[in-house]
């Protein structure tokens, strides 16, 4: 796969996920205090980089999911 389709599609996901977080008003900050919850080890500065990047985990993003309680995606909306 071409490297700028591959950016293209991590460029939509983090986008995703930035809507996601608006549309429920959900600050990175209170993203970070659910995921650490979860057990995971973020701060408000740690998500804001992996998604200014467009860089991160599956689990991440499975993670990010379930702290903002979604539990259907339809791909076709990334």
């Amino acid at each position: 796969m071409p490297e700028n389709d591959r950016a293209d599609r991590a460029d939509r996901i983090s986008r995703f996920l930035k809507a996601e977080l608006k549309r429920r008003n959900i600050s990175y900050e209170e993203l970070a205090r659910r995921l650490n919850e979860l057990g995971g080890r973020e701060t408000k500065a740690s998500i804001a980089n992996k998604l200014s990047r467009g860089q991160f985990s599956a689990i991440f993003f499975l993670d990010t999911l379930r702290a903002m309680s979604i539990q259907k995606i339809d791909i076709d909306d990334i």
